[in-house]
């Protein structure tokens, strides 16, 4: 029972639960009181999360707090009524004579209201998954000024848009056909298509994709990309696509095309592509890759430094070259990149929009580096296979597997939607996206960053990985005593560390002497010095490992951590940020997804660790000899976005014109976030701790040394299972380290004999860094 909560009124509300008002009906009452959601949580007795899920109808509120939250919803409604509905003088009035046989009876002794609906931009009516009606709290498919809404006469009108029980009423003789009032143009025909019966209900089946999901899938027939080759024969160009088809002159389906302008018109003929993530995100460009045969056979140049060649300093090709001016008299342009490793052609075709190919081209290094593992010899159908593998798990490829998890979180969460208003469509933002780029903190920023101008020297957050290694006098008689040191090595890490984490969605605001509350992400200026921890293990508050010496800047994540372990803390500053929520959590889901997909492909289900913990690590060993070229790489570009793409919110300044002080492009994005790097690399840290007190806590074994997310130690032989805790009936501890697929959990990393372990560390060399050189090593790196 929460604090403050009358048990009485917890049981009423239990019987005799208060109607709720819809989701967006509460966010819109709690910002019309400028109150935040740490204030309404503390208020109900609930996390900020919960706040969130509650606003957005992730969750719905359940007793004792709901009686709470119905109250002060209910208050908020009397000092702040919802606007009514505006009205139009476009409006025409449409008949509905199905409807009307359809309506309850016993909402047909009132008249019928006019009720503007929302629509798309063709003049369709907008539907959306069914909710109850803010008039009627029957579900309802359609929407007025964002408010599920049924079509005019369907029910009971309220003069407040919020639920409310519908009343009960004598029946009566059945109504005559309702009258919807829809906007269009002065003119302009109505369309057939805006008079709709409600679609009959769906199942209860949540996995099933949704409406808009199939329709965009159903778009993009042909796969997200094509890798072009040479026919056999040598007649002309062939595309591979993803499922392994193939098309032009060995395919006997049409020519691809026989210059670069015809292959990116093919492209989108071809009907490539991939559908958006979000609903109101945008499907991704098709992707075109070109083998070194294909790239020569329309004419690309090699890369070189005679006249006309690929300028490898400048990473593109001379924009006075024959193929960039065949695409310009084509009608298509390329960005400021020009015609690189990775470019983008593009157009505005006259009926408005923008239609857009990506183009991969490895012979200029596309995939060189950046992320990607390509196999050597890898064929043309073999790369479409991987590359459409990755498309599927992941997204379509952008360039580098940093930039495509970068351009995976805005993917599954952009920042705008359209909006309809009175006077038209706009734009407006998502709940829980970045929308805005914002300047760090001064403590968060890398000294490149204007805002760190005369910083005092010491005064930055350091949350970075560890890099620890054990004094070699703590090192006990009986650990030197074993033969064998052991490597293991968490999964993912920061990918696990991101999972429902909550960070800031705006910017910092400084104060002084805040008060610490966990739920709020941002900068704490903190004397974590006084708390005293076993030497044997890492210190989780600095990234050396060394116990720290006074005051300094840590991300809420490990000063919560230090609450955990028993630190009274005093903030002496802080760089706080009271919009928060969980928004690298669909990114986590997602990538994490992949890697275990990935993993399966490759013969190591997620479960095959708790079965048969011997037969997991075998699966793993065989990995880099047995297992599947294709998925080996997919799995490595998997890995790298997650890494990558936590990277990239801290992107730093490159190029030879950047001048130290000055701004640089990343810096105007939204996710140039680099409190929201240091959260998950704290977040990451403090798990690793846990997990090893924890360990320590059962077997008394103790770490050697700890790099980022490997830790080596001393073992009676060269097995993982040497090391980690298990139960009396042999099940993993909980919250120790355990073995799994999952991100997260561990594998085996390597083993090397133990005297050559306690060199290292006589000459303060980190052995985490170099367990994989000797003895059996992990595959999966």
């Amino acid at each position: 029972m929460s604090k403050g909560i009358d048990p009485v009124e917890a049981l009423l509300a239990q019987v005799d639960e208060e109607e709720l008002p819809l989701p967006v009906e509460r966010q819109r009452l709690r910002k019309a009181a400028r109150l935040t959601r740490p204030q309404v949580a503390d208020a109900v007795g609930v996390r900020e999360e919960t706040i969130w899920t509650w606003e957005t109808g992730r969750s719905d509120p359940r007793p004792p707090q709901r009686a709470i939250y119905a109250r002060l919803l209910r208050g908020l409604a009397e000092r702040f009524p919802a606007p009514e509905l505006p009205e139009s003088p476009e409006l025409t009035d449409v008949p509905v004579p199905e409807l009307a046989a359809e309506a309850p009876q016993a909402n047909a002794v009132a008249p019928a209201q006019l009720v503007m609906l929302d629509q798309n931009p063709d003049g369709s009516l907008l539907m959306a998954p069914p909710a109850p009606c803010v008039q009627c709290g029957q579900p309802s498919v359609y929407r007025a000024q964002g408010l599920p809404m049924h079509l005019g006469g369907f029910c009971r009108p309220a003069a407040v848009p919020v639920p409310a029980a519908p009343a009960a009423a004598p029946a009566t003789a059945p109504a005559a056909a309702p009258v919807v009032a829809v906007r269009r143009p002065p003119s302009a025909p109505v369309p057939a298509s805006r008079v709709r019966k409600a679609p009959a209900k769906k199942s209860a089946d949540t996995t099933a994709p949704a409406d808009w999901e199939t329709a965009a899938a159903a778009k993009y027939p042909a796969g997200p990309l094509a890798v072009l080759d040479v026919a056999p024969d040598g007649a002309g160009v062939v595309a591979w696509f993803a499922d392994g088809s193939v098309t032009g002159p060995a395919g006997q389906v049409g020519e691809v095309g026989r210059s670069l302008a015809e292959v990116v018109e093919w492209a989108l003929t071809a009907k490539l592509g991939s559908p958006r993530l979000h609903r109101h995100g945008k499907d991704g460009d098709p992707l075109v890759v070109l083998t070194d045969a294909a790239a020569a056979e329309l004419g690309l140049p090699k890369a070189g430094r005679e006249k006309g060649d690929f300028d490898q300093r400048a990473n593109r090709v001379p924009e006075n070259h024959k193929v960039v001016k065949a695409l310009t008299r084509a009608g298509w342009l390329l960005t400021q990149r020009g015609l690189g490793p990775w470019a983008r052609v593009y157009r505005s075709p006259e009926g408005g929009g923008r239609e857009c190919v990506q183009l991969c081209v490895p012979m200029w290094g596309a995939l060189a580096n950046g992320g990607w593992s390509i196999p050597d010899g890898l064929d043309a159908p073999g790369l479409a296979r991987l590359l459409g593998t990755y498309a599927g798990r992941v997204l379509t490829p952008r360039g580098s597997t940093a930039v495509s998890g970068l351009e995976l979180m805005t993917t599954l969460r952009p920042p705008t939607r359209a909006v309809r208003t009175e006077s038209g469509w706009t734009s407006g933002w998502v709940e829980g996206s970045l929308h805005r780029a914002v300047d760090p903190a001064p403590p968060e920023a890398p000294d490149e960053h204007p805002v760190a101008e005369g910083r005092e020297f010491g005064d930055v957050m350091d949350e970075e990985a560890w890099d620890w290694v054990r004094p070699l006098g703590s090192v006990a008689d009986e650990e030197r005593a074993r033969p064998w040191a052991v490597g293991l090595d968490v999964n993912t890490a920061f990918l696990a560390a991101a999972g429902r984490l909550l960070v800031g969605l705006s910017e910092p605001v400084h104060e002084l002497r805040p008060a610490f509350d966990k739920r709020i992400p941002g900068s704490w200026l903190v004397d974590l010095s006084g708390l005293e921890l076993d030497p044997r293990l890492p210190n989780p508050f600095t990234p050396t490992g060394e116990r720290p010496t006074g005051p300094a800047w840590y991300a809420t994540p490990t000063v919560a951590y230090a609450v955990e372990l028993g630190v009274q803390v005093g903030p002496l500053e802080g760089w706080l940020r009271h919009e928060s929520g969980p928004y690298l959590d669909p990114w986590h889901k997602r990538l994490r997804q992949a890697y275990v997909d990935t993993m399966a492909a490759l013969g190591v289900p997620l479960n095959l660790a708790d079965e048969d913990p011997q037969r997991f690590l075998q699966a793993m060993a065989a990995l880099k000899t047995h297992g599947d070229p294709v998925e080996l790489a997919v799995l490595a570009a998997v890995k790298q976005t997650a890494k990558g793409g936590v990277g990239k919110l801290r992107e730093r300044p490159r190029g030879q014109g950047y001048r130290p002080g000055q701004r640089w492009a990343a810096l105007e994005r939204p996710t140039w976030r680099p409190d929201i790097r240091a959260a998950v690399i704290s977040t990451a840290r403090v798990n690793f701790h846990r997990k090893l007190l924890r360990t320590a806590a059962h077997t008394g074994q103790f770490p050697l040394g700890v790099l980022s997310d490997c830790a080596v130690y001393a073992a009676p032989g060269p097995g993982a299972l040497d090391v980690l805790p298990r139960t009396p009936d042999g099940r993993p501890v909980a919250g120790a380290l355990r073995l799994g697929v999952s991100p997260g959990l561990v594998k085996f990393e390597g083993a090397r004999p133990l005297p050559e372990v306690l060199e290292l560390l006589a000459d303060g060399v980190n052995p985490a860094r170099h367990i994989k050189t000797g003895g059996t090593a992990s595959s999966d790196e």
